[in-house]
């Protein structure tokens, strides 16, 4: 399963749809949100992997809790949202706070839900590397491979079938998350493709605000 799969098909609505019950946020706000927080997840954790130590964690903690069964049973996002607090604080470290307030501006959650909405979304992107991981017999030394080949195939997936709202949203960020790297995936995908920059926001340059506001406005 391609993660443009997980995040179109039933896995990414299921969630959705627990979240927009446990929360009052409309689906469509939620789907956008996993749309840009999974490649940023992902991102997050390939610049990780370059280290051997957090390969090794990473590797330790997805062969142990993230078998990928929570995407056969997506119920389980809600009881470890917990758990789901713990993965970002590791993954984004200091970087936490900065992440929820862009990821909240443009996507219009409030701030005081986009952290537990995070917490719910953290282990089903866990559990689907973990079961990449599984399928394609990938140990510690090959996950930064892995997780690159996961943004590229999606990014490729996404800019050939731009026929859609979501497919924009998820071209714009894989895309500008692929082209340009600084080293630092929050600048990489919340900065150039989330519009970060006023002069962008100003010139309505194209950013995921721009394309939120069509996503939205047209369901």
């Amino acid at each position: 399963m391609s993660l443009i799969d997980l995040l179109t098909g039933n896995t990414g609505n299921q969630v959705a749809e627990q979240a927009e019950n446990k929360f009052g946020i409309s689906r469509n706000q939620v789907i956008a949100l996993l749309a840009v927080a999974a490649p940023l997840i992902i991102s997050y954790l390939r610049n990780k992997s370059q280290d051997t130590n957090e390969a090794e964690a990473l590797n330790n903690a997805l062969d142990k809790d993230h078998d990928g069964s929570i995407l056969d049973d997506v119920s389980q996002a809600d009881a470890r949202q917990a758990e789901g607090g713990s993965i970002l604080n590791h993954i984004f470290g200091g970087d936490k706070q900065n992440v929820e307030n862009q990821l909240s501006q443009n996507t219009g959650i409030s701030i005081d839900k986009i952290g537990p909405i995070l917490s719910m979304l953290a282990p089903v992107i866990m559990g689907y590397i973990g079961r990449e991981k599984q399928q394609n017999n990938v140990g510690a030394g090959g996950l930064g491979d892995l997780l690159g080949g996961i943004l590229g195939n999606a990014s490729n997936q996404a800019q050939n079938q731009q026929s859609s709202p979501l497919n924009d949203i998820l071209g714009s960020v894989l895309g500008g998350g692929q082209s340009q790297s600084s080293g630092n995936p929050l600048n990489d995908i919340l900065g150039s493709v989330l519009g970060g920059g006023n002069q962008q926001k100003q010139q309505g340059g194209g950013g995921l605000g721009d394309i939120l506001g069509g996503f939205f406005g047209g369901k």
